[in-house]
């Protein structure tokens, strides 16, 4: 930071930011700023069916009357329609659902306090249902609520299952806990009358496909008992609701998207660190961390006054951010580092709930956080977001900037590029986040590799039969005979029945779907061993490997792939590891293609072949890198879906391009079309893989794959697809613009490549790139977010 603001605060929106881009050595990193205009609030009536102490008990909260968009989701759901409410952050959603919610279980209580109908919330993480349980017993009715997570004690489970109205709990302990113990929770299903899905943006790629099928399960269930719950989902940023709404639960679901609730001016400013005069792999230059940036914007805020969260992405990351922020300001005013605090999961619940009161409450000005507080979390009366990085959608950015501004205050948000080609392009392409849609909601209910083990678990809790399989999708009855074929259910005149010993929720872990390769538990012996997916772990749970498990850092010790387990201690080593791993593809089955001129776009199966052959030792901060070791891991092979493109010889020869110049153009053509399909695609880019050849086999020209990462696929490469025109578009510009000379993190090198990021070719990249275009159709809307 190399001056610290301490001028008095004019306002929070754009002079804010012209003010913070105005420092001495800081010209040039302010690329774009954005102010969305102030919006007033529209109220309705509360509908004529709310019971009047629910009313009541909202009015003592402040709300006098309902916004419209409340009102209309809150009538469609005591309807029996199943709903899902799309508005935006601090829209009051929650309000939707609780009314009618309250309102039938207190209504359907009988004359002496017997469980009344039941409601079950459903949330991403435990602090977000805890949140709400405070919420909900903050209105002071007499409504029995709980949660029913992995803190909860077995006498607090007890109590849950026997008596409670009110159930606040997640997908994963719904998967494990109470739909394979259904008989146990038989009163409390089949008296349920609505089921919440709150912040149903979150379940995507095969973490969404796990969750629809449980919440299939779900239904399943209750309805044995008697029971046809409504569904009321939730979110402030989906796109096409009522498809994604539909395809996660099944149902006809009626989307309310008018928000009318009132919203203050927005500034957004997009921001890029500089170069540094450090030099990272061959050379390439290496940008400002953006975490570094970050902490130097906190302070100047602190020292305005202006109450500000950043959102960092790793637990490390947070608090490095929050000590280095205090360190400034210290060096201003030694009353001021207190004012700064970092906030992440894996603390205390009680120390979590003291930092936001402290928030809340003003002793704090800023804090660093991880996105345990993107959703959410009732944290008001904030001026400011930082975000170190894009945080991967524009669903998620936008989550994480209404955290200011809410209600009608005006709110400034600053999002600060991180050194990859997806957030360079869109600091200098605002047109690709503002004015846009948010993504839409990328998973597939029908991949086998998901929809087996739920139908393995669907049997244990009752027989399949014939007409339950069209609750699961018309590839259901396909995958059940291959299971039966397998032995892995038996078919008998009632239906299909799991045969095996083990409880078949165990088959899958939703939360290992959700992108975790390593579950983390402490063996008898004290050790921390993690349990490892065989598939997907080789490139983070290596022996020497730094693994970073929600936030936190753990160094490998050594890896049990018969086993499926890693041991590995806590650790904060100044370095992280990146695997180099060679890949080998073969294109199994083409279901689509496209004629591009000459060139050729295809979609279909493919397997795809690994081996770690060793990892790179990289300091942190700074990304340098220090070393490499050897590794001797054994091949693995995946089974997935692929979009891939050609370019014939003749193509190559009259776009100029020489057959030296072959591997190096696809190789980075390969690495930026990886770093921008997040855009396009909801997905990280540790979810998708790719492979570049001068002249494949298969095709006998030079191709360029991009691979889902999972087993079957997850529906990226399938989105790829369908938006090529856009995201090759995109990835063409991302590196002609990019203002280093032979290439960098920014644009064409990949911190995952498995050969050293050798060879590659910018300028030859951007002249294939032209090639393929040329027979492109234009890139519409259609492209930017495809279809579902």
């Amino acid at each position: 930071m190399s001056e610290v603001l301490i001028r008095p605060v004019a306002d929070h929106g754009s002079g804010l930011v012209d003010r913070l881009a105005a420092v001495p050595g800081r010209e040039g990193r302010l690329t774009h700023l954005e102010v969305l205009p102030a919006r007033d609030g529209a109220c309705a009536d509360w509908p004529r069916w709310a019971r009047p102490d629910v009313v009541a008990a909202f009015g003592a909260r402040g709300v006098t009357r309902p916004w419209r968009h409340q009102a209309a989701a809150a009538d469609a759901a005591h309807a029996g329609q199943h709903v899902v409410l799309a508005t935006g952050t601090a829209s009051g959603k929650s309000l939707a659902y609780q009314l009618p919610a309250l309102s039938d279980v207190l209504d359907a209580r009988g004359a002496r306090g017997q469980r009344g109908g039941g409601v079950l919330y459903l949330a991403p993480t435990k602090a977000l249902a805890h949140d709400q349980l405070a919420a909900v017993r903050g209105l002071g009715l007499d409504v029995r609520a709980a949660t029913h997570d992995g803190d909860s004690s077995r006498e607090e489970r007890d109590w849950t299952r026997d008596h409670a109205e009110y159930v606040l709990t997640n997908p994963d302990m719904l998967h494990r806990s109470l739909l394979p113990a259904h008989d146990r929770w038989s009163r409390f299903l089949g008296s349920l009358r609505y089921v919440v899905v709150d912040e149903c943006h979150h379940y995507r790629g095969v973490f969404g496909a796990h969750v629809s099928h449980v919440l299939r399960r779900l239904r399943r269930v209750c309805a044995s008992y008697g029971a046809d719950p409504t569904f009321v989902l939730a979110s402030a940023t989906v796109a096409d609701p009522e498809v994604a709404a539909g395809r996660l639960t099944g149902l006809d679901v009626l989307a309310v998207t008018g928000d009318s609730s009132p919203r203050g001016r927005v500034a957004l400013a997009l921001w890029e660190p500089p170069f540094t005069a450090h030099t990272g792999e061959n050379g390439a230059p290496v940008r400002r961390a953006a975490s570094s940036e970050t902490a130097d914007l906190l302070a100047d805020l602190v020292a305005e006054g202006v109450r500000t969260l950043a959102f960092v992405r790793s637990r490390r990351g947070a608090e490095q951010v929050a000590l280095t922020a205090a360190s400034l300001l210290a060096e201003v005013d030694p009353s001021l580092p207190g004012q700064v605090a970092s906030y992440r999961g894996g603390y205390l619940p009680e120390e979590r709930r003291a930092i936001e009161a402290a928030l809340r409450g003003g002793e704090l000005t800023g804090l660093a956080a991880t996105n345990a507080l993107e959703l959410g979390i009732d944290i008001s009366g904030l001026d400011a977001v930082l975000m170190a990085g894009f945080p991967g959608t524009r669903a998620a950015l936008w989550q994480q900037l209404g955290r200011a501004g809410r209600g009608a205050q005006d709110a400034v948000g600053v999002l600060v590029a991180r050194d990859d080609p997806l957030d360079t392009y869109l600091v200098h392409h605002p047109e690709a986040l503002l004015g846009r849609p948010v993504e839409a909601s990328v998973f597939d209910p029908g991949n086998p590799y998901v929809l087996g083990p739920h139908l393995c678990a669907a049997a244990q809790e009752a027989p399949l039969t014939p007409a339950d399989l069209e609750l699961f999708g018309p590839t259901a009855a396909e995958v059940v005979e291959q299971l039966a074929g397998a032995g892995l259910l038996r078919r008998r005149p009632r239906g299909w029945f799991w045969t095996d010993r083990r409880r078949a929720a165990d088959l899958t872990d939703i939360r290992s779907a959700g992108g975790a390769p390593v579950q983390l538990v402490e063996d008898a012996t004290g050790r921390v061993i993690g349990t490892v997916d065989a598939a997907r772990a080789h490139g983070t749970a290596h022996p020497g490997a730094v693994y970073v498990h929600r936030g936190e850092s753990w160094l490998v010790h050594s890896l049990d792939l018969e086993q499926h387990v890693a041991v590995m201690e806590r650790s904060d080593p100044d370095y992280s590891t990146s695997a180099r791993e060679t890949t080998e593809i073969t294109i199994v089955a083409e279901r689509e293609h496209r004629d591009w001129g000459g060139c050729r776009l295809a979609f279909g199966d493919v397997e795809v072949s690994h081996q770690v052959v060793s990892f790179l030792k990289r300091r942190q901060p700074g990304g340098e890198v220090i070393g490499e070791e050897p590794l001797d891991l054994p091949v693995r092979s995946l089974r997935t879906t692929a979009v891939w493109w050609t370019v014939p010889q003749h193509a190559l020869e009259e776009g100029g391009l020489a057959q030296a110049d072959l591997p190096g153009a696809a190789h980075a053509a390969e690495h930026c079309s990886i770093g921008l399909l997040p855009l396009f695609a909801t997905c990280d880019r540790w979810d998708i893989g790719g492979v570049s050849t001068a002249l494949h086999p298969d095709t006998g020209r030079l191709t360029v794959f991009v691979h889902d990462g999972h087993p079957g696929g997850a529906g990226f490469a399938e989105r790829g697809f369908a938006a090529a025109a856009a995201w090759l578009t995109a990835t063409r510009e991302a590196i002609a613009a990019c203002g280093c000379d032979e290439g960098c993190p920014s644009c064409i090198q990949s911190p995952k490549c498995g050969n050293q990021n050798n060879p590659l070719d910018k300028a030859a990249a951007v002249r294939l790139l032209d090639v393929l275009l040329e027979g492109a159709p234009p890139a519409g809307p259609r492209d930017t977010v495809p279809p579902c």
